[in-house]
């Protein structure tokens, strides 16, 4: 067959990319069309979004597209992180700039919303693990501060559905991405809209809700005569970013969860596929989020801060001249002392620091460890206490499921961490399988190509990213000489955090 061209848009909180998929029938070839950088944007003490600058990216990126590849295009699908939103009357235009999720204005709004309604309550209508960035204590703290904003909105639009918005006119949320809100309930399906009502939140702004892979309409218009691409279609991938990258997980396992996946990012969201939504008390108990995946699946997770710690370490490096190189950093780490120190990644305190060094020095003199000082200390501490996390997670997987996990999958841009890769493997005591790197644009295009009718099923999916993406597959096993030194570490880790 002659090759069928996909576009992806893939947006990090970070960075994001615009990428190309050459599907040949057997294999899919990748090509970066136009990267650009992400961030949150202080403006008058709020942390905002520059979705205008974004979307501006993608408009470049497409007429990128247009001259590399021609117009004969096929579909677009846009991922991005969840949880955030835009607001919009009737008429499109915004109600308020976009907030990031780090902004502080949901502080202690998990604490208020479970005094009106029980956390099992809110559990058994959404699923989803409490963190104060959700989706939910974002509308609340709307609510609290600007209801007249509320009021007036026409559509939420999670910020892939508002991309879709401004790419066709779609004003449909995609399952996966509201299933982060923590107002979806996982077994209708459908908008908690009790949940809302009893919290005070209006719901008469909640968009129709549409599965991946569905065709959202064609390019507009005006966009797709400026950017010479006539006959292109928008489709929904799974929008959110850790859904589009499970279904690239390159394992060739399909019966019970014997394989974990590690989206590794900005955040870590570690955790298995399973065919319902789990909302048992063990599941509740050890807060973890039930998120709606591709082809009727859920993802059965735990979010954990990720390698920010180590993007805001950088940053508190930068801030002091250091050079701040990602791979300087990590050569820095390999040669400081083995687990002096350690920190739970998921500490609040860990969320938006102004100086993640000394928030991580902070920590560790409040619980009586060594200070890390030096630059590859300091990376080391936030590298190996990530491994340790991993580690609890994959315990509280086994005893929520009942079975052992043999592999686990670390995919995304972390997957190129080869010291992240091999403590987590020791730490584990687990093979661990890295790669693809790209694996969120890959599973966005590949379910593009599903939706079309060219590829068949999930399982052939994982199959072609095998067999497309081999050579970036690397894995890393336990090192037989580390685990006791792992172990004990682990043993005092946990009488750290718990």
């Amino acid at each position: 067959m002659s090759p069928q061209n996909y576009l992806c848009v893939d947006i990090g909180a970070e960075s994001g990319r615009l990428m190309s998929g050459s599907w040949d029938g057997d294999s899919l070839k990748l090509g970066e069309i136009h990267r650009f950088p992400n961030a949150g944007i202080p403006v008058a003490g709020s942390l905002r979004w520059d979705l205008l600058g974004l979307w501006r990216e993608v408009r470049a990126g497409l007429k990128r597209a247009a001259r590399e590849l021609g117009s004969d295009i096929r579909s677009i699908g846009v991922d991005t992180w969840g949880l955030d939103y835009v607001l919009q009357d009737a008429s499109g235009e915004w109600l308020g700039l976009p907030y990031c999720y780090r902004d502080q204005r949901t502080r202690g709004l998990v604490e208020k919303a479970t005094a009106i309604v029980s956390r099992a309550e809110i559990f058994s209508h959404s699923g989803v693990q409490f963190m104060e960035i959700n989706t939910l204590y974002q509308l609340l703290a709307t609510q609290q501060s600007h209801p007249h904003l509320l009021e007036r909105a026409h559509k939420m639009l999670l910020i892939p559905d508002w991309l879709h918005w401004a790419l066709c006119g779609s004003e449909a949320s995609e399952f996966s991405n509201a299933s982060t809100t923590q107002f979806l309930h996982p077994i209708t399906k459908m908008w908690s809209a009790e949940l809302l009502n009893r919290l005070g939140i209006p719901t008469h702004f909640l968009p129709e809700l549409v599965e991946p892979g569905t065709d959202l309409g064609a390019l507009r218009a005006d966009l797709a005569s400026d950017c010479a691409l006539p006959s292109l279609r928008v489709v929904a991938p799974a929008t959110h970013d850790t859904g589009s990258a499970v279904v690239a997980v390159p394992t060739l396992n399909t019966g019970t969860p014997s394989w974990a996946y590690i989206s590794s990012g900005t955040w870590s969201l570690m955790g298995i596929e399973v065919p319902d939504a789990v909302l048992n008390e063990t599941v509740l108990r050890h807060n973890f989020t039930n998120e709606g995946g591709v082809d009727g699946t859920y993802r059965l997770l735990k979010n954990i801060m990720g390698l920010w710690l180590v993007q805001q370490l950088r940053k508190s490096f930068l801030n002091k001249n250091s050079n701040g190189d990602y791979e300087q950093l990590v050569n820095l780490a390999a040669q400081a002392p083995a687990l002096r120190s350690l920190i739970d990644p998921d500490d609040i305190d860990f969320l938006r620091p102004s100086d993640m060094a000394a928030a991580i020095q902070n920590a560790c003199r409040k619980s009586n460890q060594p200070v890390p000082e030096t630059e590859g200390q300091l990376v080391r501490c936030a590298l190996e206490s990530l491994a340790l996390r991993y580690r609890q997670v994959l315990d509280s997987l086994e005893l929520i499921t009942g079975s052992r996990i043999e592999v686990v999958h670390i995919v995304g841009g972390g997957s190129r961490n080869a010291l992240l890769n091999q403590f987590t493997a020791d730490a584990c005591n687990r093979t661990v399988v890295a790669g693809p790197v790209e694996t969120t644009a890959i599973g966005n295009l590949l379910w593009q190509a599903t939706a079309s009718g060219e590829i068949g099923s999930l399982s052939e999916v994982r199959q072609i990213v095998r067999r497309s993406f081999c050579g970036e597959i690397q894995e890393f096993h336990p090192r037989a000489e580390n685990l006791a030194e792992w172990d004990a570490a682990h043993a005092r880790w946990i009488g750290k955090v718990s």
